[in-house]
Order: structure tokens, then C-alpha cells, then sequence
């Protein structure tokens, strides 16, 4: 595809082109940002300030679906939610070039946290919550509904189909897949879905001196509000129990939650996996992606990526059974060290 082509070969050039494009003036000055979905490059301008240009890949969204996501961001930021929200030029915060959607920010200062304090997690929990209660206000037909349809069946549909799960484990890695589904399927029943951040982890988040803000609401989707908690827990065990309640302790000064939204982010974790596995597969013909993810498609790769879903599900119903005894200790053998063993 012509589009496809030319966002591969997107050059600082072209990028500079298209911000001269809105009337602004960049001064040749600027870096490219750590994106392999899309092209962001940071621009210094002739009076001083600095913009980021987004180049979305082509193919993937439509311009209602990003005036969209542009729409929550001012709704948020009209709400005094610090957010990163696109510049306007001419009514339109979506523009093109050659067929590329690209949208221009303004530079915001801040940095990434590497590990949260009790305090940290409880105002991320106070700003998704504010969040989240703009977000609930409206539906938001244009974006992506997340489900076990959208986040499991369909990636699954496309690994096989491209022939990239080897006989191996195939079948085991889909069975994995399916069962990840089902549960979501019947532990979500009831959880309602509204507008979200959708990939709310530590990379889209920035502290600055205001506090903590998101950036990259790139996959804001129709899903459970919970999908915006769980990548701000990374601890497992009681660390992790002390990062949930402080975190939920923020939300709830806010926002109530259901208590039933937690049997979820397991889930959510597994079904995590699965989507990204097939995000690869489906980015593999952009240069980027190979030199990325130089392990990804051998037959050491996959198996290791279906012992980690047979393993999640154990802690999927660990977590959905808190009660229930633990499983017998397997007795181990050479195979489940040497996994290519002959029979």
C-alpha cells in the first residue's frame, strides 16, 4: 500500500514539511521520540517553544476515530484534568499528508517515575478516577469496544492465520487463548464500559510540576475502568496489596468502584499478551519491528509464550478462588527444563 510505504520511509524532511504545513515555524532542530506504532518528532520552533507531530500509522484509525480521541482529551482538559491535548489549527486537530493522519502538541515538561510511593499511587488512583468520571459521561461509538472478540479471538484469528504458531504448541497455546476469553467473558458480565485510557502504564505517564499527567490516548477504547488500574501495579504478593489499596484508596475519594471489577486484571494481564503477540505479527513488514523484537516467531519464543499463559491461567484462578487449596506440586522432569526434548 502506497501509505504504508511512505509512512516507512517518513524522513525528518517530510515531518518538518507538514508542520510547516499549519503556519508554524520550525526551526530544522528536533529528535525522534521512542514510538514503534506511530512517527513522533519533536520540533524546536522559530519562537522558541517546542511541539510534538504525531504521524499515525496509516490503517489503523479513522479521522473520526482520532477527532475522537481528540474530543475526550479537550473534554478532560476542559474539566482541569491535566492531560497533553492536541493544538487546533483551522477548527481541526487531525490533518494529512500523503494520506498519514498526524496531529501536532505542544511540548509538556515532566519525567517518568520508575518505581511509585504509597503517596504517588494514591494520586494516580485520585486522577483516573476524575478521569474516568468524564470519561463515563458520554459513549464514544467511533472507538474500538474492548471484549474477549477484540483482545483474544480476533489476535488469535490472525497468528493462525498467518501459519506463526508452530505444531509444537499450537494447539496448547490457542486452547490457553480460549479458556483466557471465557473467563473474561463470564467475569465481566455486568462490569460496565465507558471511555478510557486504554493503555494506562508507566510509559504514557509523566510527573511534572503540577502532578502527574497521561499522555498517548492513542488507544482509548470502550472498556472496564479497571483496564486503566492494573499496569500501575507491577508488585505481586503483599507489595502488591499495599500498591492496590493505596491506589484504590485515591480512586475512592473520587469515584466508586465495584469491588468485583478486581477479579479482572489478571485476566486482563493474559489477554494483554495475546493482543500484543498479534500486534507484532501485524506490524512485522514495518522495518522497525524485526529489529526490535529479533526473537519473535521461533519456535523458542512461542513455546515460552504459551508455558506463560498455561502458567497465568493458574494464577488467573488462584485469583478468582483465593480459597481453594493450591494445586499438587507437578513432579519435574527433563522436559520441562530442555522444552525441545525428542519424545
Amino acid at each position: 500500500m502506497r501509505e504504508t510505504e511512505f509512512f516507512f520511509r517518513l524522513t525528518p524532511d517530510v515531518m518538518l514539511a507538514a508542520v510547516e504545513r499549519l503556519g508554524l515555524q520550525p526551526t530544522g532542530h528536533g529528535f525522534a521520540l521512542n514510538s514503534l506504532e506511530n512517527r513522533v518528532y519533536a520540533m524546536a520552533l522559530a519562537d522558541g517553544n517546542f511541539v510534538v507531530a504525531k504521524f499515525y500509522r496509516p490503517e489503523r484509525w479513522t479521522r473520526d476515530q482520532l477527532r475522537a480521541e481528540h474530543a475526550f482529551t479537550a473534554e478532560l482538559a476542559a474539566a482541569d484534568i491535566p492531560v497533553c491535548t492536541p493544538l487546533v489549527f483551522a477548527g481541526e486537530t487531525v490533518h494529512e499528508i500523503d494520506g498519514i493522519y498526524y496531529a501536532v502538541w505542544p511540548r509538556t515538561g515532566g519525567r517518568m517515575v520508575d518505581e511509585f510511593s504509597a503517596a504517588q499511587l494514591e494520586s494516580l488512583g485520585a486522577l483516573l478516577a476524575r478521569i474516568h468520571l468524564v470519561g463515563a459521561q458520554r459513549p464514544a461509538p467511533e472507538r474500538v469496544v474492548f471484549s474477549a472478540e477484540s483482545m483474544v479471538r480476533r489476535p488469535l484469528a490472525l497468528l493462525q492465520e498467518r501459519g506463526l504458531l508452530p505444531d509444537s504448541c499450537a494447539a496448547r497455546y490457542c486452547a490457553a487463548a480460549e479458556q483466557v476469553a471465557s473467563r473474561y467473558e463470564t467475569e465481566s458480565a455486568g462490569v460496565p464500559q465507558q471511555r478510557i485510557h486504554g493503555d494506562a502504564h508507566p510509559g504514557n505517564l509523566l510527573r511534572g510540576d503540577s502532578g502527574f499527567f497521561f499522555l498517548d490516548f492513542d488507544d482509548c477504547v470502550m472498556g472496564p475502568a479497571v483496564q486503566d488500574f492494573w499496569m500501575l501495579w507491577p508488585e505481586t504478593g503483599e507489595a502488591g496489596r499495599c500498591q492496590r489499596a493505596a491506589f484504590l484508596a485515591g480512586y475512592a475519594q473520587f469515584r466508586e468502584y465495584d469491588p468485583a471489577w478486581l477479579r479482572l486484571p489478571e485476566i486482563l494481564r493474559a489477554m494483554r499478551w495475546i493482543h500484543y503477540a498479534a500486534w507484532i505479527a501485524r506490524r512485522w513488514a514495518d522495518p522497525a519491528f524485526p529489529a526490535a523484537f529479533p526473537a519473535f516467531g521461533t519456535a523458542k519464543y512461542w513455546e515460552q509464550e504459551t508455558r506463560d499463559l498455561e502458567q497465568q491461567l493458574t494464577v488467573i484462578d488462584r485469583a478468582l478462588n483465593p480459597q481453594a487449596p493450591p494445586p499438587p506440586e507437578k513432579e519435574l522432569t527433563n522436559k520441562d527444563f530442555f522444552w525441545d526434548l525428542a519424545e
